[in-house]
């Protein structure tokens, strides 16, 4: 299959303005020697058996709560803290019924972690057994 000369490397996350490398280029092949092949740490190859196929994960799948539930409680209260904070910051302007619907996944979790939420994007929460038993899709 035809295959792309140059790759991208997307350095730590989406939206960073620090100084993160700087002027380095984040892509290979380039005329500084930056982000050269490691080959003794590429991937193994993957051995399958069988057809591979899409895999539709909903089928099987109706718990989307129990693991971040379990996650969060497993935070002290300053890691919950900074979760409330940097999810407000991340949430910024997006419409208030957008930072509802998280809200009242993240009441779905956890009661607290719902109310953290709410508190850091000034918004109400809703109590959990006000909640449909399924979450709203986006439309």
């Amino acid at each position: 299959a035809p295959r792309c000369p140059a790759f991208s490397n997307h350095r730590d996350g989406q939206g960073r303005v620090d100084a993160n490398y700087g002027s380095l280029p984040h892509y290979q092949p380039n005329s500084f020697g930056q982000w050269v092949d490691q080959p003794d740490f590429r991937e193994p190859p993957l051995q399958i058996d069988g057809n591979a196929d899409f895999w539709n994960f909903r089928e099987d799948d109706d718990d989307y709560f129990t693991q971040p539930r379990k996650l969060f409680q497993l935070m002290s209260p300053a890691q919950q803290q900074a979760l409330f904070d940097n999810t407000a910051g991340a949430m910024g302007d997006a419409p208030d019924f957008i930072k509802q619907r998280h809200i009242d996944n993240c009441t779905r979790c956890d009661p607290a972690y719902g109310a953290g939420v709410a508190k850091a994007l000034g918004m109400t929460v809703k109590s959990p057994d006000q909640l449909p038993a399924q979450p709203e899709l986006a439309d």
